[in-house]
């Protein structure tokens, strides 16, 4: 290719277009054909025809339920409050009932209502449908919290091209209190939105923030070392990691057990997912499964400190010949010419400096874009 011009441009539309190829995949394969697997229930009654009646209903619909027998009502409101399942059916000849817990997922409620809805109808009764951990009034669809994690994501993973690429003169330490300041920033938005502005999270708004600055700081230190290998693939890099990856397995729309099973088995374990869940914890479930959540949130930031630590130590004999270079005797950066004593063109280094600049600065521009 002869074009130096048309090469640059080229070679800066390949991370588009992967973008546009792993969010169609990733998107599309977690989200648009959402089929319950394993899907937890649970039959109340220690009767015989109520363990019969569960095993009908496990054998007519296979691999997509478990269906377990509690002894009584309230121990089935006590699985769904703890999302051990995602509804509980009280067999009924006049009064059938179906409990869920639509804050645990709007989405999972709807699928439970769907399989014993035409359970009831076949006995001629109507399902009474009873949500015993609703959400919030100002977030009917428990899905708030969901497009929080979108904006705490891209506040965090745009600003990483700012801390690496146009920070790059910077020590790495200066680098990293820069990090812990955007990451309070990021999660302090985060936690107005939740709060004042949307109503989200009607109290525990300290809880909150907590986890989305833990969130916020463990994808910044992340993409923070990992900008000193990765340079300007680090855009692409984390948009799989905390876009593609992340946002599909957080189980903010879809719960595990309606996804295959590579989101679901993701979901045990990414960051995504930790802030999601922890927040349900902590505003509706009663700090139920809220330590899981941070423990998981805590090992990405140390995994993050892990990485920015090992990028730190390789920047270091880089950056000290870098400066050695730069303090040469005077003597070498002159010629003589004639009888007159010349500098030596200072500007030598430039192109490769304004090259570096205008690359970070490329690199900013092509995150914020996203």
């Amino acid at each position: 290719m002869r074009s130096p011009a048309l090469r640059h441009v080229l070679t800066h539309l390949i991370t588009p277009l992967l973008m546009c190829i792993g969010m169609g995949l990733a998107y599309m394969g977690a989200f648009v054909t959402p089929e319950p697997h394993h899907l937890p229930v649970a039959v109340v009654g220690t009767a015989p025809q109520a363990k019969v009646f569960a095993q009908t209903v496990k054998d007519t619909a296979g691999d997509k339920l478990d269906v377990r027998t509690v002894a009584t009502r309230a121990d089935a409101v006590g699985l769904l409050k703890s999302r051990t399942v995602t509804g509980a059916y009280v067999p009924s000849p006049k009064a059938p009932e179906l409990l869920v817990a639509s804050a645990a997922s709007d989405m999972g409620a709807t699928a439970v209502e769907k399989v014993f809805t035409p359970v009831a109808a076949k006995e001629g009764m109507p399902l009474k449908v009873t949500d015993v951990a609703e959400p919030v009034a100002d977030d009917p669809t428990g899905q708030g919290l969901f497009f929080l994690l979108i904006a705490l994501s891209i506040g965090s993973y745009a600003s990483v091209a700012a801390l690496g690429a146009a920070g790059a003169a910077l020590a790495m330490r200066a680098r990293a209190v820069l990090t812990l300041g955007v990451s309070a920033a990021v999660s302090g938005i985060g936690a107005l939105l939740a709060g004042p502005v949307f109503h989200l999270a009607h109290h525990d708004l300290a809880g909150a923030w907590g986890m989305a600055w833990l969130y916020s700081a463990g994808i910044l230190f992340v993409g923070l070392g990992l900008h000193t290998f990765l340079k300007r693939w680090t855009t692409l890099t984390m948009m799989v990691l905390f876009v593609m990856l992340n946002f599909t397995s957080s189980g903010g729309l879809f719960r595990p057990e309606l996804q295959n099973g590579f989101f679901g088995t993701l979901h045990a374990f990414w960051n995504g997912a930790g802030f999601v869940e922890g927040a349900r914890s902590l505003l509706y479930f009663g700090d139920d499964g809220l330590s899981r959540s941070v423990w998981t949130l805590v090992a990405w930031l140390l995994a993050g400190l892990v990485v920015t630590g090992i990028a730190a130590l390789y920047e270091r004999p880089r950056k000290a010949r870098h400066a050695a270079g730069h303090t040469a005797p005077a003597t070498e950066a002159v010629t003589e010419v004639g009888a007159v004593t010349v500098p030596a063109p200072a500007a030598a280094t430039r192109p490769a400096e304004r090259a570096a600049e205008e690359e970070a600065e490329e690199e900013v521009e092509e995150t914020v874009g996203v």
